[in-house]
């Protein structure tokens, strides 16, 4: 018995790449579950639940990605050093010269992970050279560790982008006199390292976050029924619509634009659309929920965002915390709306690029990005027409109708394999396009259908009826909660497939 027992811990804890720990996943409710059960004894001791729930972290992004744990650790180390040089700078200069080291190491060390290869292939294109991009930490660590644990395979270690940029927001809040330094490297560690938005957000800002972990756990039961409302819708939709939807429509028809008619193209991009919000909010759902039950509170990550009338009010909407920090570090700093109607536009242009590139390294990501930075563009020259014009009812509409659908158009370069994919699927939509298909599309993607007819009336519906729904599920008994659970659970197994689906931000 103690064999088996054992047998299963050292299972719990060793990392498989095959199974990361994944939140539509058993494993990671156990792992949950376990957590709680050493919680309950820890968390009126500040100090001492900090540094369990920081070592929990840590394993938690083990089983998601191996030993690129490592890395964390020397983002988590090097940032706090820096921090404390940064306060410590007697002079401006040096306190500038400390805050540019620590900026640049951190992009350096995002752009060698996630860019290696495409700049790479950027020089051999250009001046017909044969270079590659090697992981030389996952050389390292497979000669050290064997096989099991090799790295090569991958160049992106999980959450980097995300926790990178988190690191970059404190070291420059901590330049501008913002923030003090903390002064112990495992309460900077639990920030940083926070695991239910650590791989895939929300981007946590340290002003909001690090005076949380000074107060004591304090959560309601109008807190845990919300938490529990946010965990479950967050399944919901990352399960139940966005895999669905994605496994048997959306990632048919992107493999291989040209095998299907245009208007199964025109249903796969209004699919992608939903599977990515679905996807990306769900899991924000997920990971605000968790937060909650331990007591700490994260921002909105998404607030309705096919709702927008304009592509201003999308950003707004759409990833806040991405979006804000794009706003705080690159469009003000690069002279935001305060230098004339150029510099605008040009800042604009320029954090829109760069956000495109944040996602990924690819020329599709770069389009993504700089169509919206035009769009954002044409949305400010329209913001100036008069405003009681723009409220009409069905001017509003219109621009609600363009809106969305500019935003379907850039998802299908986001999405697109390549270039060539994302002109085929266009192509596609303009020229077979075929009504006589309409009937045999409702026949054989009903299912999906009607999930997609699902999924948009639950973002569009009005405002009141979700909270009536929300404040509903918080009111009812703790029996009726669990039979809900259970109802869910028992969905999800059933239209769960075999294979595993990670949320689509893993890759980012």
């Amino acid at each position: 018995m103690w064999d088996s027992l054992l047998a299963q811990v050292r299972e719990f804890l060793s990392y498989d790449s095959l199974k990361p720990l994944l939140f539509t996943q058993v494993d990671f409710w156990v792992f949950l579950l376990v957590l709680s059960v050493g919680y309950l004894c820890v968390q009126r001791k500040l100090a001492v639940r900090n540094f369990y729930l920081l070592i929990f972290s840590l394993l938690f992004y083990y089983k998601s990605c191996g030993l690129f744990a490592i890395l964390l650790v020397a983002s988590i180390l090097f940032n706090y050093a820096m921090a404390l040089a940064i306060a410590a700078g007697r002079t401006r200069w040096q306190r500038k010269g400390m805050l540019s080291i620590a900026v640049a190491a951190n992009l350096f060390l995002l752009a060698y992970f996630k860019y290696s290869h495409f700049f790479v292939g950027i020089v051999n294109s250009l001046f017909h050279t044969h270079f590659e991009a090697t992981n030389a930490l996952g050389v390292a660590i497979a000669s050290l560790f064997g096989d099991g644990h090799t790295l090569v395979a991958t160049m992106l270690p999980v959450g980097l982008s995300f926790y990178t940029f988190q690191a970059i927001s404190y070291v420059v809040d901590v330049y501008r006199r913002q923030l003090p330094p903390l002064h112990r490297p495992e309460e900077f560690g639990f920030y940083l390292a926070f695991f239910p938005q650590l791989v895939a957000g929300p981007i946590v800002r340290a002003s909001e976050f690090i005076p949380q972990i000074y107060q004591p756990y304090r959560v309601s039961q109008r807190e845990l029924g919300h938490a529990l409302f946010l965990i479950l819708g967050g399944l919901f939709k990352k399960v139940v619509l966005s895999d669905y939807i994605g496994l048997n429509l959306v990632d048919r028809v992107f493999n291989s634009p040209t095998a299907y008619t245009g208007l199964e193209n025109l249903i796969a991009s209004y699919g992608y659309t939903l599977q990515i919000y679905c996807d990306f909010s769900g899991y924000t759902d997920i990971a605000i929920g968790v937060a909650l039950l331990l007591g700490f509170r994260l921002s909105i990550n998404f607030n309705f965002p096919y709702r927008a009338a304009s592509l201003t009010d999308f950003w707004r909407r759409w990833h806040i915390s991405l979006s804000t920090w794009l706003r705080d570090h690159l469009y003000i700093p690069l002279g935001g709306n305060r230098h004339g109607v150029a510099v605008l536009y040009l800042a604009l242009m320029t954090t829109m690029l760069l956000g495109g590139l944040w996602h990924g390294a690819s020329w599709n990501f770069v389009i993504w990005g700089g169509a919206h930075g035009l769009g954002l563009v044409v949305s400010k020259l329209i913001a100036r027409l008069p405003a009681a014009w723009l409220a009409r009812p069905a001017v509003r509409a219109l621009r609600w109708l363009l809106t969305f659908h500019f935003v379907v158009l850039c998802w299908i370069f986001f999405r697109a394999q390549g270039l060539q994919h994302a002109l085929d699927v266009v192509a596609q939509i303009g020229r077979e396009f075929h009504p006589e298909a309409i009937l045999q599309a409702l026949q054989g993607y009903r299912t999906v259908l009607l999930l997609m007819a699902l999924g948009y009336f639950l973002h569009w519906m009005p405002g009141r009826w979700i909270e009536r729904v929300r404040g509903g599920f918080i009111a009812l008994p703790t029996a009726a909660k669990f039979a809900l659970t259970l109802a869910l659970a028992l969905l999800m197994l059933k239209v769960q497939t075999a294979d595993l689906q990670p949320f689509i931000y893993f890759d980012f």
